[in-house]
């Protein structure tokens, strides 16, 4: 990253009070454009509250963060919304899908939010389908697909409307070794192919390997 370019998440000094836990402490970190940063640490080490923070689904204590420009820590309710509209999209461990829609429904539901023209908004989902390898399952619900077919679907939604940051909570979390593999790949695939920036938790050492960079909690804090 050249120094003209400013990175796209900037974490300064970042904090998270939950009464008396310190769930984290002072975090900073930046993240530059096309990069995959994973953040490890043992479940409680606060990688999900720091995610959240990150993405605009919590606030801090104090400290601040900037994401593609945006001031997230001084953002109003209706500015967060739009920025985990337009500019975040999130995968979490346990998929989040909606039952009764199909694959393609369930990736067409943020288009939908947006209010994309139907048209432009079927070509889209039948591209992602693609891209994440499931063209051949777009009318199937998520009753009817694997866990890691689901967790697909899950993170072709994320990207449906384009976003500059994508946030991955433990995504893995509940596939076998070698679909969980699968998923990485296809994170790492995304990220170099659209140059999109990925925030990924996991606790999973053998998926470390497809970041660019490994940040370490321990108890709130980054370990050095």
């Amino acid at each position: 990253m050249s120094e003209a370019t400013p990175p796209v998440i900037e974490v300064t000094g970042l904090v998270r009070d939950f009464g008396n836990v310190h769930a984290v402490r002072g975090v900073s970190f930046t993240a530059a454009h096309g990069e995959l940063v994973a953040v490890r640490g043992r479940p409680g080490a606060g990688k999900t509250t720091l995610l959240n923070l990150i993405g605009g689904l919590d606030r801090p204590t104090a400290g601040r963060v900037t994401v593609a420009g945006h001031d997230v820590t001084a953002a109003s309710d209706r500015e967060l919304r739009a920025l985990r509209r337009d500019t975040v999209g999130f995968v979490f461990q346990s998929f989040g899908l909606i039952p009764i829609l199909s694959a393609a429904e369930n990736i067409g539901v943020p288009m939908r939010l947006t209010r994309r023209p139907a048209a432009e908004r079927e070509e889209r989902v039948a591209m992602l389908l693609e891209l994440v390898g499931l063209g051949a399952h777009a009318a199937q619900r998520p009753y009817e697909l694997s866990g890691g077919q689901q967790q697909r679907v899950a993170v072709a939604r994320a990207l449906a409307n384009d976003p500059q940051v994508l946030i991955a909570d433990e995504p893995t979390g509940q596939l076998d070794a070698e679909t969980a593999r699968s998923i990485m790949e296809l994170l790492r695939a995304v990220v170099t192919a659209r140059g999109t920036t990925a925030l990924v938790a996991t606790h999973d050492t053998t998926l470390i390997e497809q970041a660019d960079r490994v940040l370490t909690l321990r108890d709130g804090a980054l370990a050095s």
